[in-house]
């Protein structure tokens, strides 16, 4: 039981609202100097510096600063200008241009935070103007920014291709699907919704085979990022660390000298924001690779393993109990901490079962990006809220039909292994 205390003190921490990092710390170190006094304080804090030393996770400032780059540098504006083009004629207008936008900028922003925050700062007060209630346009919002981390190359499906020892190019590909599947029930449940409460298009027709041409022609230098990124490291042209770097050149090239929205002004600002957006996803890796430390010492991964496997000999029970699992600890815990902290203790025990490790971390992605629209920690639900201030209890009521797509997509993508990895059998 004692060396469960860490567990519990984490969780302590966690309701008294203490920051991620902060509270995986504080646990950690409360086992080794209380718990396993052994341990030299000194190796304790070389595992905080030494866990981040790692090449690939070069990657990750690399694909933050595109995100950052793309909200100075006109190209989300380019991508929305192409969706209205595709959905605006639709039932409910802007808000499938709204489910469409974070599909395109998936690939680019990959945080959902970010595209929550950008959408509904540019969308949601045209959403309103065009007649859209504001809680079901924030709720539509958040929902659709679920999408962005799912595809690539959201920074989460690097962190799970580091922790389960996978392909990054593996998991990109593989992720489009989960993510196409996402956008397309999402827009389903719009539709419906939309014709029950009359929201009209916002486009008055259909735009023409031409139009179409022309639009995309003005967005085909965003379009080319995601792409260029995933036939790069499929072709062998880069690594992903390489990738990111070339995406960052790319983007500040298309703001700069195509779009011409990129200013000098622009760039401590975006240097800025990268910084702060790295150190506060590195601080939470280290930190939660030294808790992880301590599970292993406590050999508490292959306990959960064990008793896993002795409650079911069967993967389609096992997946049931680790989708409840996630989705209830989504509702309190942040997708990427979530994801830093339960994979190590995941993966094992679902490669003894036979299941593939970049099938589950397609699961694994698309269930905690679900927990960030769910009460009462969500962080998508917060993001939204605040921007466009709405109030909890308004959002929770507009936002569950969009909750029920999404958790049609997560049963899809569980039970059913050739849907979940499409995209990436269709390359290999």
């Amino acid at each position: 039981m004692e060396s469960l205390y860490p567990v519990i003190v984490l969780f302590i921490l966690f309701f008294l609202n203490i920051p991620i990092a902060y509270a995986l710390m504080g646990s950690s170190l409360f086992y080794f100097i209380f718990i396993n006094t052994s341990m030299p304080m000194e190796m304790v804090i070389q595992q905080f510096v030494t866990s981040i030393e790692s090449f690939p996770y070069l990657a990750v400032p690399f694909f933050i600063m595109v995100g950052s780059v793309m909200n100075y540098s006109g190209i989300s504006e380019a991508l929305m200008d192409f969706a209205e083009v595709l959905v605006g004629h639709t039932r409910g207008g802007l808000a499938q241009v709204n489910v469409l936008l974070s599909a395109l900028m998936g690939g680019i922003s990959g945080s959902a935070n970010a595209d929550a925050a950008m959408q509904s700062k540019i969308l949601v007060p045209e959403m309103e103007k065009k007649g859209f209630s504001k809680p079901f346009s924030a709720a539509i919002t958040a929902a659709s920014s679920a999408i962005s981390p799912v595809i690539p190359p959201g920074t989460n499906l690097i962190l799970y291709a580091i922790i389960a020892n996978v392909a990054v190019g593996d998991m990109f590909l593989a992720a489009y699907m989960p993510g196409i599947l996402m956008a397309m029930t999402l827009m389903i449940a719009v539709h419906i919704i939309s014709i029950k409460r009359g929201y009209n298009p916002s486009r008055d027709k259909m735009a023409s085979p031409v139009e179409i041409f022309k639009q995309f022609l003005k967005s085909v230098w965003a379009l080319l990022i995601p792409f260029g990124i995933i036939m790069g490291m499929r072709l062998g042209v880069f690594t992903p660390t390489e990738a990111g770097a070339i995406a960052v050149l790319f983007s500040l090239i298309v703001g700069f000298f195509v779009y011409k929205k990129l200013k000098l002004k622009h760039i401590p600002i975006v240097l800025k924001d990268t910084v702060k957006s790295t150190g506060a996803v590195l601080i939470i890796i280290s930190s939660a690779k030294v808790f992880g430390y301590y599970l292993t010492l406590e050999r508490i991964p292959q306990v959960i393993s064990e008793s896993l496997m002795g409650m079911t000999d069967s993967p389609f029970i096992l997946l049931m109990v680790i989708n409840l699992l996630l989705i209830f600890i989504g509702m309190f815990i942040e997708g990427g901490a979530a994801l830093v902290i339960l994979a190590p203790l995941l993966v094992p025990t679902v490669k003894e079962f036979g299941i593939d490790p970049i099938h589950f971390g397609m699961i694994f992605i698309v269930n905690i990006m679900i927990g960030g629209l769910t009460p009462p920690f969500g962080s998508m639900m917060f993001t939204v809220c605040s921007i466009v201030n709405v109030t909890l209890e308004e959002f929770v009521k507009e936002v569950w039909p969009f909750i029920v797509a999404l958790l049609v997509v997560l049963l899809m993508i569980t039970y059913c292994e050739s849907i979940a990895l499409f995209t990436l059998n269709l390359f290999n």
